[in-house]
């Protein structure tokens, strides 16, 4: 196994989910997958009223984006995340990178930087 892999969590805003993809997608990043999530950070909620009752919102709405690079600069990963998902408000999300020891591809058993090729 060549070449250094490593995952990328991106939280973040539901709505910057495609421009965020699109910008992936021009530096490279090919492979992404995301996920619907809710939770709770720094700025703790907000109150709103729904038919006349006040309730707490204690957890929101936000998306995951996963991809693992290996070709694409890590720092050009984060940079363009950084600059499409910055409102410079509370809530905009955070950044997780991870290194990974392999990859392997279910099908073809193919491991680490080949288990990411498209290759047949």
């Amino acid at each position: 196994m060549s070449g250094k892999l490593t995952k990328i969590e991106i939280i973040t805003r539901p709505g910057k989910f495609d421009e965020l993809k699109d910008e992936l997608a021009k530096i490279g990043v090919s492979g992404i997958t995301v996920t619907n999530a809710v939770g709770a950070g720094l700025q703790k909620g907000f109150t709103e009223t729904y038919r006349g009752k006040k309730r707490e919102v204690t957890v929101l709405q936000r998306i995951k984006v996963e991809t693992v690079v290996c070709e694409v600069p890590v720092q050009q990963v984060i940079d363009t995340a950084r600059r499409v998902c910055s409102t410079g408000k509370p809530g905009d999300g955070k950044i997780f990178v991870y290194e990974l020891s392999n990859a392997i591809k279910i099908r073809t058993g193919e491991e680490g930087v080949d288990a990411l090729s498209n290759k047949e």
